[in-house]
């Protein structure tokens, strides 16, 4: 069997589901209980159903992990979409069952991962999209991150230097560096962050790697400052 194979849509209790062993996803949880108690279940788990009977999932394992934690009965949120409010509640979650090989549930667990992330925004229009709500809750978004991006579209092609903008720039210099001035601030995981994508050639990536890996860090965010603080110093010397 090389693709996958439908059989049908049921509703099945969470304990039923085994998560995908050694799936590297690391989903907002949290993030996801909110929209599922603000929005419903509106999207079903694709779960393979193995020759044995065991019942796996191959995307949608965070959403699991999320009903999951939510609990069995009402949970209290007013007008939950998760429980209804129903005291007989219990975890479930709506799943379309197929059947496949290994190989091909891999290859579904790993697409459905990155496929997301290789999408980008056009952040003009989903400013404009999440200034139509009254709300942003169950949106995965906060109030800050509509602020941050209304002020991201905002900002033109080049930023004026003129001395009335200098304390917002200021502002915004000293969120990236610590009490030092140039250590990475881990920052509130609340605000907006926008993300870098770019496609380049094996060589291109190869030469990015090991300029990044010279530079200390738990991260390769905190190891690009490094390569940013390493790149301007030599440009200041140059300059003098």
């Amino acid at each position: 069997m090389t693709s996958a194979s439908y059989l049908r849509t049921d509703t099945i209790p969470v304990d039923q589901l085994t998560p995908y062993p050694g799936n590297a996803k690391r989903g907002d949880v949290g993030a996801i209980l909110a929209s599922l108690r603000k929005n419903g279940q509106y999207r079903g788990l694709v779960v393979r159903e193995q020759p044995d009977g065991a019942l796996v999932v191959l995307a949608g394992n965070h959403t699991r992990q999320a009903l999951a934690e939510h609990g069995p009965g009402d949970c209290g949120t007013k007008s939950c979409g998760v429980c209804h409010n129903s005291p007989d509640w219990a975890p479930a979650a709506r799943c379309d069952v197929i059947q496949c090989d290994d190989r091909t549930a891999l290859r579904i667990n790993l697409a459905d991962n990155r496929t997301s992330d290789l999408g980008t925004y056009d952040y003009a229009g989903l400013a404009e999209l999440l200034g139509t709500l009254g709300d942003v809750d169950g949106t995965g978004y906060s109030d800050q991150d509509v602020q941050d991006i209304t002020a991201l579209v905002s900002l033109p092609d080049e930023e004026p230097k003129d001395e009335a903008l200098q304390p917002a720039r200021q502002a915004r210099e000293a969120a990236a560096a610590g009490p030092n001035g140039r250590d990475l601030d881990p920052g509130n995981p609340e605000v907006f962050n926008p993300v870098i994508s770019l496609r380049v050639p094996h060589v291109v990536f190869d030469r990015w790697r090991i300029a990044l890996d010279a530079h200390p860090g738990q991260d390769d965010t905190a190891k690009l400052l490094g390569l940013l603080n390493e790149v301007e110093a030599s440009r200041a010397r140059a300059a003098a």
